[in-house]
């Protein structure tokens, strides 16, 4: 193929979205709204995906997914795509943070202005981060995080803008755009044993160590 195609995956919220093509140039797209569609429709998007952008798997450059922080499940869900994805057609993957790709949606406005999004992370928290987006680089100045709102907002000195929800069904095709700049993706020379950004512990290993008094001894995203 002519073109260096990238497919992009994004599942870190309650909006799944993949998207196929090169920089700005999208060659097909599609999302799903509600996290408990994820695991039923991962696979479905990726394929409608690939059939409109008339692409194989094997035609691929690489892919690039999400590295959250965000939901526990749906970043699992989207990590055992791109994995088998990658495994099977022998692929490259990268990540770039969920967050980033969600700021990235204001950043086609023009400004340097620090650029904040959040995901609600429950308990009176959001995942949250802030990025100072440039032509071909990207700068991040609070790392992804959980925080409370005031939190995020103490920890730079500029006001950001917080980056509306609806925005976050064109995740992949942000993810898509930054493949190129500096600081934003990151190559994982080993993607079977990689694991996201999760943020902060399932739910199901809280209620284990509080329930058992103790650490899980290995939870996910740590190796033994």
């Amino acid at each position: 193929m002519s073109e260096a195609l990238w497919l992009a995956i994004d599942t870190a919220s309650d909006v799944a979205s993949v998207a196929l093509g090169a920089g700005d140039t999208v060659r097909a797209q599609e999302s799903t709204r509600g996290a408990r569609r994820h695991a039923a429709e991962i696979v479905p998007l990726i394929d409608r995906v690939l059939k409109a952008g008339g692409c194989r798997a094997a035609d691929l450059a690489g892919v690039a997914v999400a590295d959250g922080p965000g939901s526990f499940t749906g970043l699992r869900i989207g990590w055992a795509a791109a994995k088998a994805l990658v495994h099977a057609a022998d692929l490259p993957l990268q990540t770039i943070p969920s967050l980033m790709a969600a700021a990235a949606t204001l950043a086609r406005n023009g400004g340097t202005d620090p650029l904040a999004a959040c995901y609600d992370a429950l308990r009176g928290q959001v995942y949250g981060a802030v990025y100072r987006f440039h032509a071909d680089s990207v700068e991040t100045l609070v790392a992804p995080g959980v925080f409370t709102l005031e939190e995020l907002a103490q920890r730079t000195a500029a006001r950001p803008s917080l980056v509306p929800l609806e925005n976050l069904e064109l995740n992949a095709v942000q993810i898509l755009s930054l493949l190129g700049r500096a600081g934003a993706a990151r190559p994982l020379p080993d993607p079977m044993t990689a694991e996201p950004t999760y943020g902060r512990p399932a739910e199901a290993q809280v209620k284990w160590e509080a329930r058992h008094g103790r650490a899980l001894p290995h939870p996910p995203g740590t190796s033994g």
